[in-house]
């Protein structure tokens, strides 16, 4: 693996994404963090680990497309992107606005679309490079609630394995993850009955750590992972067996 590897890490500042972006920054990789919100905690994050961050919207093209031509003007051409970036509005589908059905699907889903597009361009000139997708245990069984959530999931994975076709050709794979129950900010606001619930049903009888997740992405970017391509890796504890 070449140090002067250059990844992006969507929502990489905190959460499950601060996890990735230390576990490749401890690999090697130069690592730039987007952010968009909790801008105190980004900077914080950025101080204590030496890792720069870039603040922007992944839903918007445009704004990816300008922040990714300064990255590479400054860094490089991006090797390894991580589009980890995701929000929740939950509630039942009859409830469900069309605010909270847009917002879930730009974030989501899109944005997988709008980092992407503006990075293979260059991948495939050079012969290299590794998309990796967060998608979620409910992209795969679904979830009361969050009907919105679930199909940009979903969507992450069909778009996983399409473009997985598309760019193997170019030295270029891309896979999937799909989280169960992690130990971050967006599951602590679950109630606590709730969670207790979820947590019966996982063999392992617990939460996952960030870093369990970070792992996986650090060896599908590795370069001795390059006959995975068009994969989901669960890890859910067993929860959801596929």
């Amino acid at each position: 693996m070449k140090l002067s590897r250059i990844a992006v890490v969507t929502g990489g500042t905190r959460g499950i994404g601060a996890a990735i972006s230390i576990e490749l920054k401890e690999k090697g990789y130069l690592v730039i963090a987007n952010y968009v919100g909790h801008g105190e905690t980004a900077e914080e994050f950025s101080k204590k680990h030496a890792i720069p961050i870039m603040k922007w919207d992944v839903s918007d093209f445009q704004a990816c497309e300008d922040n990714l031509k300064v990255i590479s003007e400054k860094y490089g051409a991006v090797d390894i992107l991580v589009n980890n970036a995701g929000v929740t509005r939950d509630g039942f589908m009859h409830k469900t606005t069309v605010d909270m059905w847009d917002k879930v699907i730009a974030v989501d889903l899109s944005s997988c679309y709008n980092m992407s597009r503006c990075v293979l361009e260059s991948m495939r000139s050079k012969g290299f490079g590794r998309i990796i997708n967060i998608s979620s245990i409910n992209g795969q069984k679904g979830q009361i609630g969050q009907v919105n959530y679930s199909a940009a999931k979903a969507g992450v994975i069909g778009f996983t394995k399409a473009l997985a076709l598309e760019g193997a050709t170019k030295g270029i794979t891309v896979n999937a993850i799909a989280p169960g129950y992690i130990d971050t900010d967006m599951v602590s606001h679950v109630p606590q009955n709730v969670l207790d619930a979820i947590i019966s049903e996982i063999p392992l009888k617990r939460l996952g750590k960030p870093e369990e997740i970070a792992y996986i992405v650090s060896f599908l970017a590795d370069d001795r992972a390059a006959f995975i391509n068009g994969a989901t890796i669960t890890a859910n504890g067993g929860q959801h067996m596929v």
